[in-house]
């Protein structure tokens, strides 16, 4: 399997399936606006503003994937706006869950992606399929963002509602965004939140992984996909305040869970004449949506995707244990 196969980053569905098959207001529109918050807009409470303005995005560096379209790196400007500090808990989706009684697509489709290390034995007989390519991806019947490794485990008996969701799709986070009053950023305003102030940096802190050999994100330690140490605290999803914060104060845009963003993914649309470098967004239609930020499980042998600049996709119904999301706001 070559090291840029996006298999190790998360699997997919069928990829057969049209993704414009649940057609969405922002699938027909675009990225939609929120209603501009105010200054004590309760929508806010756990944001951090933003101001926006110029900043370099992607890179031209020799570590990346020029095939994901992370470069050329190119001046871009944003309008203001309000980001989550933190990755959208488990806690905060049961909320949403229990007021609206949303179904996610897991659940309507039966079951999820799950790393195979964490199916319990108790859980055995409800793993599906592998994924050919990539075999640590297991289908497991009844995995859900409640029950993220099968039938037997619980976000709320297992005593993880502080971790981030996950286990739901771009359509989950989608509907989730617009219960809140909020919505999916752009890539762009993700890159930017996720930079923390900090120019054509490798990650939120810096250019160094371990600066001083402290661990500052959650990756895969160790042997991809044999052996993870844990030397950085964790194996699975770590609460989403772990870690020390960027300079903007958000935690986690690196490693922990993949985060959705807004856009459709495409390699190569920011090099086209249609590509707007203010406020700019994806191309009007796709297949997939892009991710950001790495996962619990990336490794610099496999993916290296935990780095600022660089992109990731899947299809908008699919589901892992590692994807997740955080929501922006727009500013009056």
């Amino acid at each position: 399997m070559a090291r840029d196969d996006r298999t190790c980053c998360a699997a997919s569905r069928d990829p057969e399936r049209s993704s414009r098959e649940r057609p969405s207001a922002a699938d027909r529109d675009g990225v939609e606006r929120t209603a501009p918050a105010t200054a004590d807009d309760e929508r806010t409470r756990r944001m951090v503003r933003l101001d926006g303005g110029r900043f370099t995005m992607g890179t031209d560096d020799e570590v990346g994937f020029p095939e994901d379209g992370e470069g050329p790196a190119r001046e871009v400007a944003l309008d203001p706006f309000y980001v989550d500090r933190f990755a959208v808990t488990n806690a905060e989706f049961l909320r949403f869950v229990r007021e609206t009684g949303y179904t996610t697509e897991a659940e309507r489709f039966g079951w999820s992606f799950v790393f195979e290390d964490f199916v319990a034995a108790a859980d055995e007989s409800h793993v599906m399929q592998s994924v050919a390519a990539a075999p640590w991806w297991v289908a497991v019947e009844g995995a859900t963002w409640l029950r993220p490794e099968g039938p037997s485990s619980s976000v709320v008996g297992d005593d993880r509602l502080k971790q981030p969701i996950a286990h739901v799709s771009w359509n989950d986070a989608q509907a989730y965004a617009e219960w809140a009053g909020k919505r999916l950023p752009t890539e762009a305003e993700w890159e930017y939140a996720a930079r923390g102030g900090l120019e054509g940096k490798r990650y939120p802190w810096g250019d160094e992984l371990r600066p001083d050999g402290e661990h500052r994100c959650n990756i895969w330690q160790g042997d991809f996909p044999t052996h993870n140490t844990g030397d950085d605290g964790y194996l699975g999803p770590a609460p989403v305040t772990a870690y020390e914060p960027n300079g903007f104060g958000l935690s986690n845009v690196s490693g922990n869970v993949w985060e959705w963003c807004a856009d459709w993914f495409s390699p190569d649309y920011h090099t086209t004449e249609a590509y707007s470098r203010t406020n700019p967004t994806g191309p009007p239609d796709g297949d997939s949506r892009v991710m950001r930020g790495g996962s619990y499980l990336c490794h610099r042998s496999w993916c290296n995707r935990y780095r600022v600049a660089a992109r990731s996709q899947n299809t908008p119904d699919s589901s892992t244990g590692n994807i997740g999301f955080r929501c922006v706001v727009d500013v009056a």
